[in-house]
């Protein structure tokens, strides 16, 4: 498909004259050739793509996703992975340092860079602040910066030395660095396999406090307020943190977090029936706090949307909810989660596709004539079945496997590759 009609989208690209207007659009080898109300075919060879009562909207960015290349491939490639964010019309992932051996110099970062060049995502390294994810000593940021990591985190271990974070802080601010805090007190959550309320009591399952997350998030604020230094969090999950990220915020705190898409509509009281593919980390927490979580989304507290897409293999996840590992895959079923969680078209661009890149400092898809095409065509009504046969992930660990979902991603364009995902 060199040459490519689109017709009739609904174009949603903030701050262009075309936002909100329905319109064609003509590609020539995935670049935006002519915009206009009406565009005549012309030219036999040319392929046509009805985009009737579609959204076409900038590419989707995912800034919590983990793909097991290098070492855990087993689980996701960046091959696969990268299959199943087009399919969920992600243009743009930053993959965490969870791998083996982690993402913590300048040698994994460039594998990654390297391995995903060719393919039709931008994929973006996130390194580890600490060697080896110990927590101990800081890994060699600067050199991971110069290759192109656009952040640091030690992904699923929260860094719990407060010294150490300082430092990070730091030392990142010098050269322009982003730090990412996942936020968890590892000594108060205590090993807990569910949030620590209710449904843990009648489950007789230990419980993970909102204090946990809170705590954390305390204490890096006051870090990062310290050191004058930007701080991320990513998947906060309870109340507790959106209050304490607002007031900062409203202080002049450099702060900016993510949620993730299954914490705004999923709730521990999905845990009674011991599915292990409820166990995430954080845990699902009450209604009350998915309440917070969609205030602090309306509200700008929140300025991105993640996935927190973790595969697992069966064996790691057909077990007792107990000994289960952590995760859910995420990238196919952002869409329909998020317009499950009831925001609006220009609500999801925001936290989806632009707050993204905002916080990592991206440069955001551009929508003009001869601007090479970074967007995504979703149809928010369409129904389909998230099953073997459409999961392009290599795993299979998601509650929603089986279901039938509403929000489909139709078409993908960029790095001048269109990708059809009907």
């Amino acid at each position: 498909m060199d040459n490519l009609l689109i017709k009739s989208a609904r174009i949603i690209f903030p701050n262009t004259p075309f936002h909100g207007k329905e319109l064609d659009v003509l590609l020539n080898k995935g670049v935006i050739t002519k915009i206009a109300k009406q565009i005549e075919r012309g030219k036999d060879h040319l392929d046509v793509f009805d985009a009737k009562g579609q959204y076409l909207v900038p590419g989707f960015f995912d800034m919590n996703v983990n793909f097991g290349e290098p070492g855990l491939e087993t689980k996701e490639d960046i091959l696969s992975g990268s299959a199943a964010a087009l399919a969920g019309g992600v243009t743009g992932v930053a993959v965490q340092p969870n791998t083996h051996p982690p993402v913590h110099s300048r040698s994994e970062v460039a594998l990654i860079v390297n391995r995903s060049a060719p393919l039709p995502i931008d994929v973006h390294p996130i390194g580890a602040i600490s060697k080896q994810r110990e927590g101990r000593e800081l890994a060699e940021l600067y050199d991971m910066k110069l290759a192109g990591a656009v952040a640091f985190c030690d992904g699923d271990r929260p860094l719990q030395q407060g010294g150490l974070m300082s430092r990070a802080l730091l030392y990142s601010k010098g050269f322009g660095g982003l730090i990412i805090s996942s936020p968890e007190d590892v000594s108060v959550a205590a090993g807990g396999k569910m949030n620590e309320g209710p449904t843990s009591t009648y489950l007789g399952m230990k419980g993970n406090p909102n204090l946990a997350e809170a705590l954390m998030v305390a204490r890096d604020l006051y870090l990062a307020e310290y050191n004058d230094a930007p701080i991320h969090f990513t998947t906060i999950s309870t109340a507790e943190s959106v209050a304490l990220i607002r007031n900062a915020k409203a202080s002049g705190i450099k702060v900016t977090c993510d949620v993730a898409a299954h914490h705004l509509v999923m709730t521990d009281e999905l845990i009674a029936g011991f599915d292990s593919n409820y166990k995430v980390s954080p845990p699902l927490r009450t209604q009350a706090d998915v309440s917070a979580l969609l205030e602090g989304l309306n509200d700008g507290t929140i300025d991105a949307i993640v996935s927190q897409h973790t595969p697992h293999e069966v064996e790691y996840k057909n077990v007792e909810y107990q000994i289960a590992a952590d995760g859910v895959i995420g990238l196919q079923t952002l869409l329909p989660l998020v317009l499950e969680a009831g925001l609006t078209i220009d609500q999801l661009v925001d936290k989806l596709a632009l707050g993204p890149r905002r916080v990592l400092g991206l440069p955001l898809p551009e929508f003009k004539e001869q601007a090479p095409a970074n967007f995504t065509l979703l149809d928010t009504g369409k129904k389909w079945r998230f099953d073997t046969e459409t999961n392009r992930s290599k795993s299979i660990n998601s509650p929603l496997m089986g279901s039938e979902l509403k929000g489909k991603v139709t078409m993908v364009v960029n790095k001048r590759q269109i990708i059809n995902t009907q």
